[in-house]
């Protein structure tokens, strides 16, 4: 199954998620609750999300006479990708990663970390930079910030789901087709547990999507496997000061000296992402 269709199939389960906790929240009522508190937190997080999470990380601009040889390195992938060229922001840290952001190809920005510049070569480098913009091209950003604001808005519906079963409110037994108060509790606790799992499925499947797509880009897959293997390995030397809420953002998970299921981890295993770009590069 191609990482489009894998990606279209989850978010349609995860939207069913919430219009489920809705129902189950308040029946018909609920539902339509669910479905408007899930409008106004996508249009909030296409707006505005980008300039949360640079200014979450201290990223400051680079213009091109900060670094004329990073920036013609972004052109020259942008016009193979096909897109706007973006902005590029440099974030004040050791470990080396990267991430892009950007409500949409128009609007995109790459920021890199000051270790990346300094700890692979300029050949990696070109592999990160032509995955970054593989995310932009795909619409990645759009694509996580629909899964975070959908997947934060069934956590939210089921913990008032919970306290409303546990004080006796919402019943919706009846005509109203709503849940009791054993299914209501039920609910609240499994619904958010279904939503993480969906929203670190998507994640993974999107991070294989700009891989293919970067190397495409670049027309060297194995200078980005390179590069993975060498960030996977820094990321367990030096911690980076990062926010788990944004790990699924970067190239490489910054926390993969942390030991976690596969299920609930935003990026797919480093040696599988190698071994399918090796896989590219033979074909």
């Amino acid at each position: 199954m191609s990482s489009q269709i894998k990606t279209a199939l989850l978010l349609g389960l995860l939207t069913t998620l919430i219009l489920v906790v809705g129902q189950a929240m308040g029946g018909r009522n609920g539902l339509f609750i669910a479905f408007f508190l899930a409008v106004i937190m996508n249009l909030g997080s296409y707006w505005f999300s980008d300039k949360i999470v640079l200014s979450m990380y201290g990223a400051r601009e680079l213009s091109p006479a900060d670094a004329p040889g990073l920036h013609a390195m972004v052109e020259e992938l942008a016009r193979n990708g096909g897109i706007p060229k973006p902005r590029i922001m440099l974030i004040p840290q050791e470990a080396p990663n990267a991430f892009a952001t950007g409500r949409n190809p128009e609007h995109g920005v790459v920021a890199v970390t000051e270790g990346i510049l300094r700890l692979i070569s300029p050949e990696e480098l070109r592999g990160v930079l032509s995955h970054e913009l593989g995310h932009i091209k795909n619409h990645d950003i759009l694509v996580q910030s629909i899964a975070a604001v959908l997947g934060g808005a069934v956590v939210m519906m089921a913990n008032m789901l919970q306290w409303g079963a546990i004080f006796g409110m919402g019943r919706h037994d009846d005509e109203e087709g709503g849940s009791g108060v054993l299914g209501g509790l039920l609910m609240a606790l499994l619904a958010p547990i279904a939503a993480t799992l969906i929203q670190m499925a998507i994640s993974r499947s999107r991070e294989f999507l700009a891989d293919a797509t970067g190397a495409r880009i670049s027309g060297a897959p194995l200078a980005l496997a390179g590069a993975l293997d060498k960030l996977d390995n820094y990321a367990r030397q030096i911690p980076m000061q990062a926010n788990p809420v944004t790990e699924n953002m970067f190239i490489v998970n910054p926390f993969s000296g942390m030991s976690m299921a596969s299920l609930f981890s935003t990026h797919p295993p480093t040696e599988e992402r190698i071994r399918r770009l090796r896989e590219m590069a033979g074909r």
